[in-house]
């Protein structure tokens, strides 16, 4: 399912990432960093929403605007209860709505910003999403204290947010079109394999996307996925040919992009709500502004799983949402 939009512009956007993504080969396109996990906060918790509230605000610098000048504020992460979203909205006193798809929620906020922007409800909205890899990886997986050894197919989470600002105001960029995703389950159940789980929903949803849209793949001067990580990477172009002929040749995962994977010790790459939103608001942009990149398609993918459901040895469901980006 597919909605397009004729009045939904890219106004500006925001980074702020930690320590192992500034180090990274896109570390120079955030707009601040953090040295640990704790961003000077107490906990890592609270460190996240600090990253929340940066990056808000440095959006807010950026498009001299005050938050009595938002209409709306989507949020999401991976949190339990997405509280580093509420929590940080309570102190910024926007309307707010908060909203979980894993590590699909930067899309999905776009999404439906777009559809309330694009119905003339509201005039400007800013979507953030973030995530924190000592709050994540203790909460999927096991605490970094721990010292559980881990397979070469895990992913890494990403530390860091990353805040959109979308308005009716023409700008040199907009959403053309935001594809839902379905929620599939290929019978992956190992929390060390995200990219494998996630995979087959990318694919139908690229797929999905170019049939509403009657394109070819070589429509976009890039498709982006959001956090499949190398292996995961190479499962979907394997599963998108075999069960739809396509082939993805201007292809790239936000998850492999982040960092370098031949000297960082993140294994298969970058995962978490955070990846797609550090990679396209912070280099994505850049790109389509310095007139690099025209058309870009972000498929963002998330895991719909939780510790509990894992426990009672339950598949790993998972669903990814697209949003079509174009330079005017």
């Amino acid at each position: 399912m597919t909605i397009k939009f004729d009045n939904v512009y890219v106004n500006n956007t925001s980074t702020v990432a930690g320590k192992f993504e500034k180090e990274g080969p896109l570390g120079k396109y955030f707009d601040k960093s953090y040295t640990d996990f704790y961003i000077g906060e107490r906990s890592f918790e609270q460190g996240e929403m600090k990253m929340v509230l940066d990056s808000v605000g440095i959006l807010l610098r950026k498009a001299n605007m005050k938050k009595d000048d938002i209409d709306l504020f989507i949020a999401g992460d991976l949190t339990n209860q997405i509280t580093s979203s509420s929590y940080s909205a309570e102190k910024l006193g926007i309307n707010y709505i908060g909203v979980y798809a894993a590590c699909s929620t930067s899309t999905l906020s776009i999404g439906i910003a777009g559809m309330m922007l694009q119905n003339k409800e509201i005039n400007n909205c800013i979507c953030t999403t973030s995530a924190n890899n000592s709050v994540t990886e203790k909460q999927y997986r096991n605490p970094t204290e721990y010292g559980t050894p881990k397979p070469d197919t895990t992913t890494f989470t990403a530390t860091g947010a990353g805040s959109i600002l979308l308005s009716n105001k023409k700008s040199n960029i907009r959403v053309e079109s935001f594809t839902i995703g379905k929620v599939l389950d290929y019978g992956i159940n190992d929390v060390f394999n995200m990219g494998a789980a996630m995979a087959p929903s990318a694919s139908y949803t690229i797929n999905a996307h170019l049939k509403d849209m009657k394109r070819d793949a070589s429509y976009y001067d890039l498709i982006l996925t959001g956090d499949l990580g190398k292996y995961g990477k190479d499962i979907l172009k394997e599963i998108i040919k075999k069960e739809h002929n396509i082939e993805l040749k201007k292809y790239d995962d936000c998850g492999c992009m982040l960092y370098d994977l031949n000297k960082q010790d993140v294994k298969a790459g970058a995962s978490g709500t955070t990846s797609s939103a550090l990679v396209t608001y912070g280099y994505i942009i850049d790109q389509m502004k310095k007139g690099k990149l025209k058309k870009v398609l972000l498929v963002a993918t998330g895991a719909l799983m939780s510790p509990t459901m894992i426990n009672q040895k339950l598949n790993i469901p998972s669903i990814s949402h697209a949003i079509s980006l174009e330079a005017i």
